[in-house]
This record gives structure tokens, C-alpha cells and sequence, in this order.
């Protein structure tokens, strides 16, 4: 059976789940990839290193993420979320979307204390020279969410 999400199951499908896909478009080129974040009933929160998506959606704020959870080919949940990146500048902001990231993330990774590309290592310093780590925030407009069970 096909259905559609309620507004609670939206919710908490997004609050569960760690990774989810954006994508964004500039220019007539539509890209999109799989990225880590923290949902906080919000906003959603992501970082990442500067690249083609961050240059892409400082270009065009317009977004689209989403986030599944498959169990099997006919049964599954999704959401889709439309709406616009916005960079965090405020620096507590900055560390509030930086805690609840690395709060969420922590518990999936293989060596917590490894990981610079998230921003996360033993020592400060083996971050700073390596990236510069941009946090963002996606703003909702709307969502939408399905089902086959």
C-alpha cells in the first residue's frame, strides 16, 4: 500500500535518520549528493568542506533535501523537503549546529576521534590547516512524505 506520510511521521523520519541527499542547481545544472546532518524540528543543519555544492548553492539558495529509510523494495518512507540554504555566520550559532552535528553523528562512526573532515580530530590543528569547514542550515518551505508498506 502507498500512502502519504502525516505531519508526526515527517518529523520524526527526519529527527532518525543521520544521512540524507540535497540537491541544488545553478547555472541549468542540477547536482546532487548524500550528506550528514542533525534536524532540530527547525531547521536542518550540515557542514562540509567548500566545494562545487557549497559554490552551487551560494549561487542559487533553492534546495531540495531527502531523507528515506528502506527496509526493503516495498517498504520504505521518504521526505522531501523544499527549501533555502542559508550559511551560518553567528559563531555561537556556528557551535550549537557543530554540537548537535557531531552529537549526532558520533554514535556511526568507526573512530570518533578521526574524522577532520567533519571538523572532528584529537587536535585542533589537524582542522584548521586541512579545510575551511562552512556550517549551513536549510530553512524549510514545505515538505512531503511517502510510504509503501
Amino acid at each position: 500500500m502507498l500512502g502519504e506520510l502525516s505531519e508526526l511521521q515527517m518529523e520524526t523520519l527526519l529527527k532518525q535518520q543521520v544521512i540524507g541527499r540535497i540537491a541544488c542547481q545553478a547555472d541549468g545544472v542540477p547536482y546532487i549528493v548524500p550528506i550528514n546532518y542533525f534536524y532540530n524540528g527547525t531547521h536542518i543543519f550540515f557542514h562540509s568542506a567548500i566545494g562545487k555544492k557549497i559554490e552551487i548553492m551560494r549561487k542559487n539558495p533553492k534546495v531540495c533535501f531527502l531523507v528515506d529509510d528502506i527496509k526493503s523494495v516495498f517498504k520504505w518512507q521518504s521526505v522531501i523537503v523544499l527549501g533555502k540554504f542559508e550559511e551560518i555566520t553567528d559563531m555561537a550559532e556556528k557551535e550549537r549546529a557543530m554540537q548537535g552535528l557531531i552529537h549526532r553523528i558520533m554514535p556511526f562512526a568507526d573512530n570518533p576521534k578521526d574524522h577532520p573532515s567533519h571538523g572532528i580530530a584529537e587536535k585542533e590543528d589537524d582542522i584548521a590547516t586541512r579545510l575551511e569547514l562552512v556550517i549551513f542550515k536549510v530553512i524549510p518551505i514545505s515538505k512531503t512524505g511517502r510510504f509503501e508498506n
